[in-house]
């Protein structure tokens, strides 16, 4: 009985896969944010070096990966994927559950993925600092890691409420070497402005976004890293899929649907595109992204133009959107309170290539739990929402009186986000539904865009 599917370092991937080289049709533009006009590689000059810029336009299906990124890779990829029998065991399923293992990185998640590329092209560019922004932290831990590959400095710009609750991710970035602030700050613009609304606020990945992306836009040695939604950040990522279909190869089967965990999009994308390519190519595959009810941004949210930060100061993109002022409850699943769901993403299931589900915080933390008690490995409260779908899927599967074959993202592990289960276990977490009216109410800030 086979339980680990491991793949030799020379397996690594050489070349990430760009799905925007077979869409149907091109996505919509990315607008300027004063003129609501189409963007040009200038106009994004002040933000990222020009290599990531010509990734994030880039028709190529495929774009090289740099001996010097894909060693620093070698550090901990290629990753291993688990058959899950105990879990099967635990949940008395006929179906077969495997899971891809993200949290053997340096930082514990899937984020050095891109962390480790943005910093090497940042480097490469002389560029001497970098300003970001993190939500639970797993971001800001691994720019901070990566950056010290390549010797850069780091300002990271943390969610409030996740720089309260996860002391130990600002620590892990501060041990790195970066500098760290909890979000909405008095350093920025931006940030005395929310302030100025409210003093107490909890803060938001959108409003993060704001302070970062002003600290890079005055200062002419920093450059802006973003660890999600961007189609160049999703494409880095796609060595886990890519990965696991050799994995998937070993073990002799094939997937009925791929999960991933949905916040920005970056770890969905890591898993799903490269099978998104074998369903372009006539596969039978579904792909299947998993998110919070209490920020339901591809269930609830509405496609159209919107601001990637709060404040209005990123390029205006079309996505499924909760609109840019969504001001998301303190949920323990930090890394998914985003208002905005990754272009690219938003496109692929407004086009019904892909499918999404949402669940409420109690019923992802019920399925960790069984998780960690089957398998071993306490996972993060983001991919609680991934074992959450698997386990319902393996379900369904049983229903129909058949055997699904399932693969999911764990896109790292809980062992920072201990006191989210203290939570649970003390029976304090409680669940919350963010309602369609908010959603509604929020439209009316939306950008107007002439057609």
């Amino acid at each position: 009985m086979t339980t680990k599917y491991l793949l030799s370092e020379d397996q690594v991937p050489r070349r990430w896969y760009n799905v925007l080289g077979d869409l149907k049709s091109p996505p919509a533009p990315v607008l300027h944010p004063g003129t609501h006009k189409p963007v040009t590689p200038d106009d994004l000059a002040p933000l990222f070096p020009m290599a990531l810029i010509e990734q994030e336009m880039s028709p190529e299906r495929e774009i090289a990966i740099p001996d010097e990124v894909r060693n620093a890779l070698t550090a901990w990829r290629p990753t291993p994927m688990y058959r899950a029998h105990g879990l099967e065991k635990a949940i008395g399923t006929r179906s077969h559950i495997y899971y891809k293992y993200e949290g053997v990185s340096p930082s514990g998640s899937h984020k050095p993925n891109t962390a480790v590329p943005q910093a090497y092209y940042n480097a490469k560019a002389g560029v001497k600092r970098l300003a970001t922004e993190t939500g639970a932290g797993q971001w800001g831990s691994s720019i901070a890691y990566a950056a010290g590959l390549f010797g850069l400095n780091v300002t990271v710009y943390m969610v409030k409420i996740s720089y309260e609750q996860k002391p130990y991710r600002r620590s892990m970035m501060q041990t790195w070497g970066a500098e760290v602030f909890a979000s909405p700050t008095n350093r920025t613009r931006a940030g005395k402005q929310i302030l100025g609304k409210d003093p107490h606020s909890n803060g938001s990945l959108g409003i993060a976004i704001s302070e970062a992306v002003e600290d890079a836009a005055t200062h002419d040695d920093t450059k802006y890293s973003l660890g999600s939604v961007l189609n160049h950040v999703c494409m880095h990522q796609t060595v886990i899929g890519l990965e696991a279909q050799e994995q998937m190869k070993l073990a002799g089967e094939y997937p009925d649907v791929v999960i991933g965990c949905h916040g920005g999009g970056s770890n969905f994308a890591g898993i799903a595109l490269p099978f998104a390519r074998d369903k372009f190519n006539g596969k039978n595959v579904r792909l299947l992204a998993a998110e919070p009810t209490s920020c339901p941004t591809l269930t609830k949210g509405v496609y159209a133009f919107d601001y990637g930060d709060t404040v209005g100061l990123t390029p205006i993109v079309k996505m499924h959107t909760l609109g840019h002022d969504f001001m998301p409850p303190g949920i323990h699943a930090g890394g998914l309170r985003y208002h905005g769901a990754a272009p690219i993403i938003s496109k692929l299931l407004d086009e019904k290539i892909i499918e999404a589900v949402a669940y409420a915080q109690l019923a992802c933390f019920g399925a960790a739990v069984t998780f960690a008690r089957s398998e071993g490995i306490i996972p993060a409260p983001e991919s609680s929402h991934a074992i959450k779908a698997a386990i319902e899927e393996a379900k369904k599967g049983d229903a129909e009186g058949r055997s699904r074959v399932i693969l999911f993202n764990l896109s790292g592990h809980g062992h920072f986000d201990l006191a989210a289960y203290d939570a649970y276990v003390a029976g304090k977490l409680e669940d919350f539904e963010y309602p369609r009216d908010a959603v509604a109410k929020s439209m009316a800030s939306l950008p107007v865009i002439q057609a």
